[in-house]
């Protein structure tokens, strides 16, 4: 009898035990997921850190794409890039939802006289969009496209609205590019004069561009502008009109650059009145691009 008892207790004592033993792994195998998903999540952030880091803005892309990678500046036969960096200002004010045109009205008015209005003055976390954005909302009665883009680029007649240009827009828009590890800055002696400069350090960065730029009209062309990615769209019309597209095509086979550039003008010869009235269609980006191609 006392036998069976010690049996009994044995057995309750090593299944006590056990349990004991599979709880602790238990307990473990949870910290460790824990432990594992902080550090996934950990890792994720980081990710999203970086590719924050750099993400470009419209005005930011094409001045890259106009920048000569070793000598840091853009060309000085370039007389289109200043206007050009204005009106991507305002696209990238429309797709961020800030800005948009006034509504057509009954007699529909053109793109071109429609005036800008704000829709949010919600500070977008750049400063010369923000600026610009100020400039917007303050103006009253409101300016169409085209003369916002001559009145921040300063050039206007009227002495009293030269207070809406913004000023060393090039230079600013550089040093972002400094601030998220794509370039670098330099001073370089030019025989009368210095003058600041900034090459490309991250050529990941500028490549990654490049090929962008070139996958929409080669290898992801979709044959219809309203498929395409706005901001894509965006950038290809704006950076043909600040002259600086023809710089990422260059290192095209023949034949790739001739069906790039084919595609190019089939988008550039879009009649912006009756793309801006399609479903989906961002009316003031289509302003814009009139703007340039009237």
């Amino acid at each position: 009898m006392t036998s069976l008892t010690q049996r009994s207790s044995g057995l309750v004592q090593r299944r006590t035990e056990a349990i004991r033993s599979a709880a602790a792994a238990e307990k473990e195998k949870d910290s460790g997921g824990e432990e594992d998903e902080a550090r996934r999540g950990e890792e994720d952030e980081e990710d999203k850190g970086d590719s924050k880091e750099t993400r470009l803005t419209l005005m930011e892309e094409v001045l890259l794409l106009g920048l000569k990678d070793r000598e840091g500046y853009t060309s000085f036969w370039n007389d289109c890039i200043s206007s050009g960096l204005r009106g991507c200002m305002l696209v990238e004010l429309a797709l961020r939802g800030r800005i948009q045109l006034e509504a057509c009205g009954v007699r529909r008015k053109s793109l071109l006289a429609r005036k800008v209005i704000c829709k949010s003055d919600a500070p977008t976390g750049d400063v010369l969009l923000d600026e610009a954005l100020k400039h917007i909302k303050d103006t009253q009665p409101p300016e169409t496209v085209q003369s916002w883009i001559e009145l921040l680029s300063g050039e206007t007649w009227n002495p009293l609205k030269l207070h809406y240009q913004l000023r060393n827009v090039r230079e600013r828009l550089a040093k972002n590019l400094v601030e998220k590890g794509v370039l670098t800055t330099e001073k370089q002696n030019f025989l009368l004069f210095d003058m600041t400069t900034h090459p490309l350090t991250n050529s990941t960065i500028k490549q990654r561009l490049v090929k962008k730029v070139q996958d929409s009209v080669l290898e992801k062309w979709v044959n219809d502008p309203h498929r395409m990615d706005k901001r894509v769209l965006s950038l290809i019309l704006l950076a043909h009109s600040s002259d600086v597209l023809e710089n990422a095509f260059a290192p095209l086979q023949d034949d790739q650059y001739d069906l790039g550039m084919k595609r190019v003008h089939t988008l550039l010869e879009l009649e912006p009145e009756k793309e801006s009235t399609k479903p989906s269609a961002n009316e003031l980006m289509w302003a814009v691009v009139a703007a340039f191609t009237k």
